[in-house]
């Protein structure tokens, strides 16, 4: 595979810089401001739920794994934060889209120089919001059945055991596509696109991905996550695009 995994996590850290930038400021606000107030909701709801919710899937184990009981509540917490903050995130990102699109046009404006005609302001992002829910339940489709896949599997003995790692890899492809997909469809690429786009350099979208995945699994940092993630990927499609 083509890429590097290493340059696909910098490209997060360098969104979460270039998150600083004046000009940008006014373009992060509204979607962070959606993503804090979602996730803060859906966090609490969940984590209510938790003690109750582990023992009993420990307790559903044979008598003879018992003894891994204190592997698997790391485990199984990991596995939940990742599900939950893809899935969290997903509605987050239903709500916010319009704004993430302007977001990145204005990022690749200001990376590049180049003026990108697409949401051009507050408005229009607004007037997208329609679209930009098919967008989105295009991808939740997209997402379901290898979804429902892994889930089979995580009850399937012996395979139960790769299924945090098969939920880590599908949530860090899932997650770059999410995020390369605004960039991508401001300039009126199909979502079969953003697919094919994303794994010219598998390695470098994964680690991408991978780290974008990770950071909406850990509470209150996935509260900044998606605007870092937003400019990360419009960094990484314009690198890319225009050979930068």
């Amino acid at each position: 595979m083509k890429g590097n995994v290493a340059k696909g996590i910098e490209y997060l850290f360098r969104g979460i810089r270039l998150m600083r930038t004046p000009k940008l400021m006014v373009f992060i606000l509204v979607p962070l401001l959606v993503n804090i107030v979602v996730f803060a909701s859906l966090i609490g709801w969940v984590f209510s739920y938790l003690n109750d919710w582990v023992p009993a899937w420990i307790a559903a184990l044979p008598g003879w794994l018992q003894f891994l009981e204190w592997v698997l509540w790391p485990l199984l917490v990991l596995l939940l934060g990742l599900f939950t903050g893809y899935l969290f995130t997903s509605v987050t990102l239903m709500i916010a889209s319009p704004f993430n699109s302007l977001l990145a046009e204005k990022v690749e404006e200001f990376y590049t120089g180049n003026e990108v005609e697409a949401l051009e302001g507050l408005l229009p992002a607004l007037l997208a919001i329609p679209k930009s829910l098919l967008r989105e339940l295009r991808k939740l489709a997209y997402y379901l059945p290898m979804a429902l896949f892994v889930f089979i599997c995580s009850w399937i003995p012996v395979l139960n055991f790769a299924a945090p790692f098969m939920w880590f890899l599908l949530g860090a492809w899932m997650m770059s596509l999410q995020f390369l997909d605004y960039p991508l469809d401001n300039h009126r690429r199909s979502f079969k696109e953003v697919t094919l786009f994303a794994g010219e350099e598998r390695l470098t979208t994964m680690g991408f991905g991978g780290a974008v995945a990770l950071c909406v699994s850990i509470p209150l940092v996935n509260l900044l996550i998606v605007p870092a993630a937003v400019v990360g990927a419009t960094l990484l499609y314009c690198d890319r695009e225009y050979g930068m």
